[in-house]
């Protein structure tokens, strides 16, 4: 048995193998409504059939203000939530387990979505923007002015998470990941690039992460015990004076003793800076976070199967998260099983004359 293909049980959930479906944002909801549709059932739908042992969504807004483009999923209301269920019952149907990231763009919201020939930079209300929120009054460069969040603003967004969180697990998820990572709200306030309050939210590395203990909490209050949760991390800002790997870890080690499941690492994202990217750049990030005794998810440039078995069986991450890959190559995990010699799990019946 390789490694990637070992089941992993998380609060009595199990995950089928090692091979995990990032979240990655697909720009559209159309109507503009943070309705996912028949685009969210076949993309997703697809890499469960492909033998993904779990399909994490796309960044899914908490409240209309936490989008980053107006045509983001959404999981506001009821109706979202009863549209996403349709997914979740067809991705469960293919041997496959089903997780949503929460998330609030923060200052990076209200943008154009990043399609070729469409305009960049923030929408205008006119065009159907709004305006935005941060830690504190610091533009991503190119992008509108936040306002600095208020406690209520702060007290609002925390119930948000926690109401979002309960109408996903009502949709029948899994589990859910919270969205800590790539210059959005709850990584803005993690960072010094971005956060310089001078209130409880600010200042050490306490109060900058402050908001995401009580995300988190909230979160786990309203699902239980029996849910996973995760978070996703920007482990590196790849750059002086940002959040980096070290604090990184601290906070990981301290939301893995409050509770946290599994911290999901990635990087960047909070200012632009240009990333020393190759195979596997962002793996020694979870290695260093799992060190600390804290499970661990590794994405980034992984594409080959013995490079994804060896990156497990070295003991540097407890899973793979596939993206750019997945997006190439919707049956990855039945080609890698084909190569390790490993069992794939189940093929929908219609596809059998095709299998490796």
């Amino acid at each position: 048995m390789t490694e990637l293909f070992e089941p992993l049980t998380l609060r009595g959930t199990e995950i089928p193998n090692r091979i995990w479906l990032a979240p990655m944002c697909q720009y559209s909801c159309e109507a503009e409504d943070g309705m996912p549709g028949p685009w969210h059932l076949v993309h997703l739908g697809a890499r469960a059939q492909g033998g993904f042992g779990l399909i994490l969504t796309e960044a899914s807004a908490v409240v209309p203000e936490g989008r980053i483009s107006p045509q983001d999923a959404g999981i506001w209301n009821d109706d979202q939530a009863e549209s996403w269920s349709a997914v979740v019952d067809f991705v469960h149907s293919q041997g496959s387990v089903i997780g949503i990231q929460l998330a609030h763009a923060g200052r990076k919201a209200s943008t154009y979505r990043p399609f070729t020939g469409e305009p960049k930079g923030s929408v205008p209300e006119s065009d159907g923007g709004w305006p935005t929120l941060g830690a504190s009054p610091i533009a991503y460069p190119k992008l509108a002015e936040p306002e600095e969040m208020t406690k209520d603003d702060i007290a609002e967004v925390v119930a948000a998470f926690a109401a979002a969180a309960r109408r996903s697990i009502d949709a029948g998820f899994d589990l859910v990941e919270l969205h800590a990572a790539h210059g959005y709200l709850l990584h803005s306030f993690l960072s010094p690039l971005s956060n310089q309050r001078s209130d409880e939210y600010g200042g050490d590395l306490a109060g900058r992460s402050r908001l995401l203990h009580e995300v988190y909490a909230a979160v786990r209050a309203e699902v239980g015990d029996d849910v996973p949760v995760f978070v996703r991390i920007s482990a590196s800002e790849w750059t002086d004076g940002g959040f980096d790997v070290a604090e990184a870890a601290e906070v990981s080690r301290a939301l893995s003793e409050a509770g946290v499941d599994l911290i999901d690492v990635s990087s960047g994202g909070n200012y632009p800076v240009r990333i020393p990217i190759g195979p596997g750049y962002q793996v020694s990030l979870a290695a260093a976070i799992r060190a600390e005794g804290v499970p661990t998810g590794t994405v980034g440039l992984i594409t080959d199967p013995k490079q994804a078995e060896t990156i497990l069986s070295t003991g540097q991450a407890d899973a793979i998260f596939m993206a750019r890959a997945a997006l190439r190559e919707p049956s990855w995990p039945q080609r890698a099983a084909h190569v390790l010699g490993a069992e794939p799990g189940p093929y929908p019946p219609q596809y059998t004359r095709g299998a490796w």
